[in-house]
């Protein structure tokens, strides 16, 4: 397993830009990415300090990896499925595993959501963002996963051996990952989470209805507040709770950039990851 003083999770403009700082401050600091994100869709960029021609997302990105590397930092590309905290924080991802004294979530905010009648208001009672922190709870139980890609199948993976049954539902989406063997896959449009108190199974879009304990939502990639939540970070809605120094309320672990919520534009995550990064340099240097 690797061991960093500091990972951070998104290679974009809040992540590198706080790269830069830790690795001038000579922390052992590791950027893990797994592609351009929402910035490489910017053809042109006119409106950040500096540029006298624009310049494009993907252009902007790739000079500021270049910088970080320079600086000493290292850069993987790698799709973090989970992170645990006791003491040090462990991330899991597709190609390996890591470890560092201090965590900066900046991957940016989901632009995947499931409009599904009845997913909000279930929300911790039966409709959960966690597979191997709550599986404990299914035990024998029937469950079902939302979602169509690697972390769906990811999340999967931790309920099998506990739950007496697990589906996989793609919502109408098509199906971008290996499901184990003897696994059902379902994957038609779903009109509805349904129950009262708790989850009791989903309807589709067809009228036909799957009975189910709990539903484990994983769209997409884990984005920095799926992540936070694994490891019990304070969120709201599709942002990440931080104080002026972009810290969470688990120790160690900051977040910066778009997750955060806010002002979504390039210059505010290069200022908030200059700042979380200077909070991870304290917190490694005294605490870590």
């Amino acid at each position: 397993m690797s061991e960093y003083d500091v990972i951070i999770v998104g290679n974009g403009p809040a992540g590198l830009s706080a790269a830069l700082y830790t690795s001038r401050a000579n922390l052992r600091t590791l950027v893990i990415g797994k592609d351009q994100g929402a910035l490489a869709k910017a053809d042109r960029i006119e409106n950040y300090f500096g540029l006298a021609e624009p310049i494009s997302g993907c252009e902007l990105v790739e000079n500021t990896k270049i910088q970080a590397k320079n600086l000493g930092a290292d850069l993987v590309t790698d799709e973090i499925f989970h992170i645990s905290w006791n003491q040090d924080f462990t991330l899991e991802g597709r190609e390996g595993s890591y470890r560092a004294k201090a965590v900066l979530l900046a991957t940016g905010t989901s632009r995947k959501k499931a409009d599904i009648e009845g997913l909000s208001r279930l929300e911790g009672h039966g409709v959960s963002y966690c597979a191997i922190c709550d599986a404990f709870f299914y035990r024998g139980r029937k469950v079902a996963v939302l979602g169509n890609e690697e972390y769906a199948v990811h999340e999967l993976a931790q309920l099998l051996p506990v739950a007496g049954s697990a589906a996989l539902l793609t919502d109408g989406k098509e199906l971008k990952a290996k499901v184990p063997e003897g696994v059902q896959v379902i994957t038609k449009k779903i009109r509805s989470v349904d129950g009262e108190e708790a989850v009791t199974g989903v309807t589709f879009a067809d009228g036909e209805r799957l009975p189910a304990d709990g539903l484990f939502v994983a769209l997409g990639s884990a984005g920095a507040v799926d992540l936070a939540r694994k490891v019990g970070a304070l969120t709201d809605g599709r942002s990440i709770q931080v104080d002026e120094a972009m810290a969470t309320n688990v120790p160690g672990l900051f977040a910066a950039g778009d997750c955060t919520g806010g002002l979504l534009q390039i210059s505010t995550a290069v200022g908030e990851g200059a700042k979380a990064a200077m909070s991870m340099i304290k917190y490694v240097r005294r605490d870590g």
